[in-house]
């Protein structure tokens, strides 16, 4: 990684600025950020961020250089550019454009005031984990993806549940009977996993979750796994199923399938700025339950 904790990233080169690419205001923000980190002595680089084949994005072939990455959109926008980011150690400042932005630091309101804070070196560095997940059929190994919210194995088209063996650390567990079967970072515990009944993490715990999406007759609790467990989900529909992670996809999985997941070797890097308890207040706020003054109080 290009800058330490604390370090002026005006000092420290390239930053890069990826977008929304559906999003008439993203661009029209995006050139206004640039304009402003030039006025503060810091160069960029933009482009719109896309889903597929990123090699042609220019932010993305000079990523080794940049000492931070501003992102514009949605939480989605920011799961796809964990993807790359991370391998690479390049911290991600979110400005939200989308709905929900639990993982921005910042909205179109007022990004200078936060974005200056991070350029004097008022900022910190928080990690989360991200899994890794591939499919193996027939003892070869198929689609491979990264993950910062979740991978999910479901129900295809039909309304018909699947059969998922559960293995961690090769020690069966039990059989699903569901709609699906949720693996979830702490990062994801706000997304599908909580809308499933799990239980909301704290970003930066060194686990992951398991819950199962409507199950039948079969165990209808989370399971909380350390960082190291590696988990295999065997795939046994009568019908289709499919896998997504961080919502992209469908793979399409047969019988004896196996989904393989575990932690990513690298983390996804934030930089923030205020205080390190943020999460808390931001998922009251964003639920509408946060009350500054009762706090206060």
């Amino acid at each position: 990684m290009n800058n330490p904790v604390g370090t002026e990233l005006g000092r420290m080169g390239l930053v890069g600025i990826v977008y929304h690419p559906h999003k008439p205001e993203a661009q029209a923000l995006a050139a206004s950020v640039g304009r402003w980190l030039a006025e503060q002595g810091v160069a960029s680089v933009v482009a719109p961020g896309r889903d597929g084949d990123q090699s042609q994005n220019p932010v993305v072939s000079r990523m080794a250089e940049l000492s931070l990455l501003i992102v514009l959109g949605g939480d989605g926008s920011t799961l796809r550019a964990a993807g790359y980011a991370a391998p690479h150690g390049v911290p991600i400042f979110g400005i939200n454009l989308g709905r929900v932005g639990f993982l921005s630091e910042a909205d179109p309101e007022n990004w200078p005031t936060q974005l200056a804070a991070v350029l004097r070196g008022d900022w910190w560095l928080e990690e989360r984990l991200m899994l890794r997940a591939y499919v193996e059929r027939h003892n070869q190994k198929l689609a491979e993806f990264v993950a910062l919210n979740d991978v999910v194995i479901s129900r295809g088209r039909l309304a018909r549940v699947v059969r998922l063996g559960l293995y961690v650390d090769n020690d069966y567990v039990t059989t699903y009977i569901a709609d699906g079967l949720i693996v979830a970072t702490p990062t994801g515990s706000t997304a599908y996993a909580m809308a499933a009944g799990g239980p909301l993490l704290w970003p930066r715990l060194p686990n992951f979750l398991v819950i199962p999406v409507a199950p039948h007759l079969s165990l209808d609790r989370a399971v909380v796994l350390h960082q190291t467990a590696v988990v295999s989900v065997e795939v046994n529909p009568e019908h289709e199923a499919a896998l997504t992670a961080d919502g992209q996809g469908p793979v399409s999985l047969q019988a004896g399938d196996r989904v393989i997941i575990g932690q990513h070797e690298h983390r996804c890097l934030f930089a923030r700025v205020g205080s390190s308890s943020y999460f808390y207040h931001r998922l009251m706020e964003r639920f509408g339950y946060w009350h500054p003054q009762a706090a206060s109080g």
